[in-house]
């Protein structure tokens, strides 16, 4: 019949409706600056890739109530993430990406550059990579004469105590690659920084193995998600 209104397809308007909202969501983020979006949008859009028709708002939201934090999503496990209602691969994926774009993009300062002349670098970067693990990891960068990164050793998980890391090995290390010094770092999962009795001690070990042998220990620097703690800052070493 002519002037009749064929049925309009099913789903057709929510489809519609995403599609503006997302279009919405991008002249922001394009236009408006590092605070165009919230936390839950930034987790919206970064969900598109996964979802490219559906409304990712409810998981977006869902992930900050799970989480707590923008960084603290970002930096979650797959395993953590996938017990979220609604979480695929593909959306773990496209969150693990961008956390790990974050943490090349923090540590390209660091490289190839003097360690100590670039030191809010390198703490932007180690608490990028280490502030939000579940797990406490041992890390040493070794340095050379120029106090540029050799090497950026993980040395192990669990407490940093003589059973996770021992003195001579790593000043033994620091020997087979040339290093000249070094900066011990770990991370504490409470988010407290402050060193421990154990901390402070195996430090003084490493650095009295590393005396011996003419390696500095410039600093153990501890990273959790209230900030870092410097024990030569604090007059330890």
């Amino acid at each position: 019949m002519t002037g009749e209104r064929l049925p309009q397809a099913e789903g057709r308007p929510a489809a519609e409706g995403h599609a503006g909202h997302r279009a919405r969501l991008r002249r922001r983020l394009l236009t408006g600056g590092a605070e165009a979006l919230a936390d839950y949008e930034v987790l919206e859009f970064l969900l598109f890739a996964a979802n490219p028709r559906g409304d990712t708002k409810p998981l977006a939201k869902a992930l900050l109530t799970r989480f707590g934090t923008l960084s603290a999503v970002l930096n979650a496990e797959p395993g953590a993430l996938q017990q979220v209602k609604g979480m695929g691969e593909g959306g773990v994926a496209a969150l693990k990406a961008v956390a790990l774009a974050a943490r090349r993009m923090a540590r390209g300062p660091v490289q190839d550059k003097p360690v100590l002349g670039s030191w809010q670098a390198l703490l932007d970067y180690l608490t990028i990579d280490m502030a939000h693990l579940t797990v406490e990891r041992v890390r040493v960068l070794y340095l050379d004469t120029r106090n540029r990164l050799i090497m950026d050793h993980h040395v192990g998980d669990g407490s940093i105590d003589e059973a996770a890391i021992h003195p001579r090995e790593v000043v033994r290390k620091a020997l087979d690659v040339g290093a000249t010094a070094m900066i011990l770092v770990h991370n504490h999962p409470s988010g407290n920084p402050e060193p421990s009795r154990a901390d402070i001690e195996i430090t003084r070990r490493i650095a009295e193995a590393g005396r011996l042998l003419g390696i500095v220990v410039h600093d153990h620097v501890i990273v959790g998600r209230q900030g870092h703690a410097s024990l030569k800052a604090k007059g330890l070493i």
